[in-house]
């Protein structure tokens, strides 16, 4: 499920006709202030976070000025709930109440149908009071019932003109829940006013991840259930994962500093949920401070699997690379090694990496990874699936140990002063001949295929075996074999290609061919 913020939340019952409270959002301490000067009346500032108690947080004030509201909007764009920073608060008119209601759609998974829920008692610990809480069941085509929906109202012991409210509100609620494929929609509270008006003073609302890509209007950057807004890097991993749909690559950022009296912060890339999972409890269990979660799974491409590689080893300070998936997944495990090993060869990992490629061809994809490792600065090991999780953790904690103690007496490295033994993100090194005049280039899907002149000229044969025959010889230049529509989607043969090539000493140190994979934007 995907979560709105409160102000997209309100924005949404907006346009839905449902009166909100007078506000906007701000990004600004001048921003908010200019809010607050434009409603001209006390104002309520709300830092923007996926988070519950935002109050005790101090993610809520009260401002009587603009200058307050400023000030206030400052001092919640320097917090961070959890690991990550609020970007947004919402400015509001300070509503005056005389009572609070809970309101709130969800999905019954039992019964398979919505269901409502009303309570006179909202706002904060409204958990605590849920036995009082009323159901009332929906048709998903009609909405709720009506005669229940009445009798909850009466229960509730309003004035006649605030059931009426409450009751049109809940119709249209329903309907607007329906058009957006939401999952969920809870108003709490749901604000009686003194001037006998009902306000929603907060709101939430998830929509399905499937139903995104209908409703553009809604502004959600990524399809994904976060606790947190997205990342550079998450939004980064969602476009990778919109070009590319061979297998499916998941991204979330979880830490981005080591927890006191842990081992370290770690690169963490899975295969399989159930199986990510066993593993994330595995080296956790170690003593390890996982930066991220990843997933790459479904057969996925080596290209997916190489940016997966590149965009964890974005995050600095990672002192060691740790995969492992289920096991027995029903994929090519040695389409991963060829996207791992071309991602560790170009950004010259120096941090211990161990991957566990159970599955299909695990054989094949071990000794690929392995060697095409062989020489970089720091240990890549690989294992199967007849190695157990705790097992590979334990090795991996033993060569973090290892890793970090050859490097204790060295200096500190980097403008962020970072231990020598920590990763600093890097751009990815690129072979000399891709600059050459005479090197050769083809065009595929998404990236771009370089061939050495120099090599093609002493080891041509050698080369076109490696690409199973997708490049012949014409006349000393290497050309597809293929109709150029089809060669453009080889981009997976050809990256095997490129590792087989170095891996086998053909062409210089930099091979003889290189699939060059940029991320979107540069990166």
């Amino acid at each position: 499920m995907t979560r709105l913020h409160e102000f997209q939340g309100k924005a949404v019952l907006r346009n839905a006709a449902i009166p909100v409270p007078a506000g906007d959002v701000a990004r600004s301490p001048q921003e908010a202030a200019a809010i607050a000067a434009r409603l001209a009346r006390p104002t309520v500032i709300k830092a923007q976070a996926f988070t519950t108690s935002r109050a005790a947080q101090g993610g809520i004030a009260f401002a009587d000025t603009p200058q307050q509201a400023a000030d206030h909007a400052q001092r919640m764009l320097s917090l961070r709930f959890g690991e990550f920073p609020v970007t947004e608060v919402l400015v509001e008119e300070k509503l005056a109440l005389t009572g609070e209601l809970f309101f709130s759609l969800a999905i019954d998974e039992r019964a398979r149908a919505p269901v409502m829920i009303l309570s006179s008692a909202g706002g904060s610990g409204v958990e605590e009071r849920a036995s009082s809480a009323l159901r009332i069941p929906c048709d998903v085509v009609d909405g709720p019932d009506n005669n229940q929906l009445a009798l909850a109202i009466q229960s509730l012991k309003l004035t006649p003109a605030l059931a009426a409210q409450l009751s049109a509100f809940a119709h249209t609620a329903f309907k607007l829940a329906k058009s957006i494929d939401a999952r969920s929609l809870e108003i709490n509270p749901l604000a009686i006013t003194a001037d006998a008006r009902l306000l929603p003073a907060d709101c939430r609302i998830t929509v399905d991840d499937y139903a995104v890509a209908r409703h553009p209007e809604l502004g959600i950057e990524i399809a994904r259930e976060l606790d947190h807004p997205p990342t550079d890097l998450e939004r980064l991993a969602y476009r990778i994962e919109q070009q590319d749909h061979r297998g499916t690559f998941f991204f979330a950022q979880m830490n981005t500093a080591a927890s006191p009296g842990s081992k370290g912060l770690i690169g963490f890339h899975g295969a399989g949920g159930g199986g990510s999972m066993m593993a994330m409890d595995a080296v956790t269990a170690e003593g390890f401070t996982i930066a991220n979660f990843c997933d790459t799974s479904g057969n996925p491409s080596p290209a997916k699997v190489y940016r997966a590689a590149r965009i964890i080893l974005s995050q600095p300070g990672l002192i060691g690379y740790f995969g492992s998936g289920s096991g027995v997944a029903s994929q090519e495990q040695f389409w991963s090694a060829y996207g791992l090993a071309k991602a560790f060869w170009e950004l010259e990992l120096s941090i211990p990496a161990v991957i566990r490629l159970g599955g299909n061809t695990e054989d094949r994809a071990v000794e690929i990874l392995q060697s095409a490792c062989r020489d970089l600065p720091a240990t890549v090991e690989a294992y199967k699936k007849s190695d157990p999780p705790a097992k590979i953790a334990s090795r991996f904690a033993t060569l973090v140990a290892e890793h970090i103690s050859a490097h204790r007496s060295r200096p500190l490295q980097g403008a962020i002063n970072a231990p020598p033994s920590s990763w600093i993100p890097r751009p990815p090194r690129r072979p000399a001949f891709i600059t050459s005049a005479t090197v050769f280039s083809l065009p595929l899907k998404h990236c771009t295929l370089y061939i050495d002149a120099q090599s093609w000229q002493q080891n041509a044969p050698a080369i076109i075996a490696r690409t199973g025959g997708l490049l012949k010889d014409e006349s000393g230049k290497p050309a597809p074999s293929l109709p150029s529509d089809e060669f453009q989607t080889k981009d997976s043969e050809l990256i095997a290609a490129e590792i087989d090539c170095r891996r086998d000493r053909i062409g210089g140190p930099d091979g003889a061919i290189f699939v060059q994979l940029d991320l979107p934007e540069g990166r």
